[in-house]
């Protein structure tokens, strides 16, 4: 029996570059311009740039933002009456602005580990 007509049949259109879904991004001209001069400092083209960026930027390790200091000072303050009102009367002053400062400050086994707060120097 003779080969179906449809097998031979070639399909029709533009041939497939690539396999992955197309993802439409809007940029603006500056920024166009931009990703155009970074692929040709990188000969890539701007689709090549587009996901070059978007894995640099994603594989970048963001530091933790800090608290602007008005909100630190205040979350501080609110501690530290919590903290008052939390500790016994009958303990000294002293004992009693040592446990705040412990308390503020945290345990020691944690204040390494803490991202939003700076290395301490060594000497």
């Amino acid at each position: 029996m003779a080969k179906s007509i449809k097998v031979n049949q070639k399909k029709r259109g533009r041939p497939a570059t690539g396999r992955d879904p197309v993802s439409a991004v809007r940029l603006s001209p500056e920024l166009t311009a931009a990703v155009d001069k970074w692929g040709e400092d990188h000969d890539a083209t701007r689709s090549e740039a587009i996901r070059r960026l978007v894995e640099i930027g994603l594989a970048a390790k963001t530091k933790p933002t800090k608290a602007a200091p008005a909100r630190a000072a205040r979350a501080k303050e609110l501690a530290a009456g919590v903290i008052d009102r939390l500790t016994p009367a009958a303990a000294s002053i002293e004992e009693r602005a040592s446990r705040k400062q412990r308390l503020i400050k945290g345990p020691e086994e944690f204040r390494e580990v803490r991202a939003d707060r700076a290395k301490p120097k060594e000497k």
